[in-house]
């Protein structure tokens, strides 16, 4: 296996064509798997709000305090669909699409100019498959897509890049029932491959290196998934 870094991408705008720019740049394979920054994807797709124009409600003010931007705060207010946890300002929030993640994933890191924040995508299954039926488009090749984005862990120091969109591949390696080395059955083991493709491809991306996108090449993880699968069900949630 290989993962290297697409290299060259200008700054994304809103209305840009990833998949393009990403041809344009990087010869693709049948089985390549495009990791491709939830940031680059949210710029193309125009989820970027400006702070001025922002008015903060009385509970952004409060939860703000004296150490947060209330517009921020507002924003991320709107972004969530439930306050998990509250360390001021820190917030831990579901957002609408049930990920448990550090300000609904809203941040100014990356952004395209001071003065304003990235959303995360509204569909990133949405987001990745059609990046993958766009390369098929232009070049022929069978790919997947895995739109990623950098989450903190319970218990763990650090962050590591996730999967929050998938397209084409296969997002877990289901091993319960199979059997180990000595006879023991396997009663719940399921690999989050999709994350630890999106972990790895990191490591060539950066996150202050201008380089959004990574290819994975000579991995068989073709499949039809999609990232909503790799989300814990509330049932099933022991943190919360």
């Amino acid at each position: 296996m290989r993962i290297f870094p697409v290299t060259g991408l200008p700054e994304i705008r809103e209305g840009d064509d990833l998949a393009a720019l990403v041809i344009e740049r990087a010869t693709l394979e049948d089985g390549d798997v495009l990791v491709v920054a939830q940031k680059a994807v949210s710029k193309a797709e125009g989820r970027v709000v400006r702070l001025d124009d922002i008015e903060p409600s009385s509970r952004a003010l409060e939860l703000a305090g004296d150490d947060e931007d209330p517009r921020r705060t507002e924003v991320i207010l709107r972004e969530a669909v439930e306050i998990v946890r509250i360390r001021p300002p820190l917030l831990i929030v579901e957002t609408q699409h049930g990920f448990i993640c550090a300000s609904a994933g809203v941040d100014a890191s990356n952004a395209p100019e001071p003065g304003t924040l990235v959303l995360l995508p509204l569909d990133p299954d949405a987001s990745a498959a059609r990046i993958r039926d766009r390369v098929r488009e232009l070049t022929g090749a069978r790919v997947g897509v895995i739109v990623s984005d950098s989450f903190g862990r319970p218990w763990r120091q650090g962050t590591t890049d996730v999967a929050l969109g998938a397209a084409g591949i296969r997002v877990m390696e289901d091993l319960r029932g199979t059997r180990d080395r000595i006879g023991y059955e396997l009663k719940s083991t399921q690999i989050a491959i999709a994350d630890e493709l999106a972990g790895a491809a990191q490591l060539v991306m950066g996150k202050a290196d201008g380089n959004p996108v990574a290819v994975v090449r000579g991995l068989d993880v073709a499949g039809e998934d999609t990232a909503k699968e790799l989300v814990m069900p509330a049932d099933r949630d022991l943190f919360r």
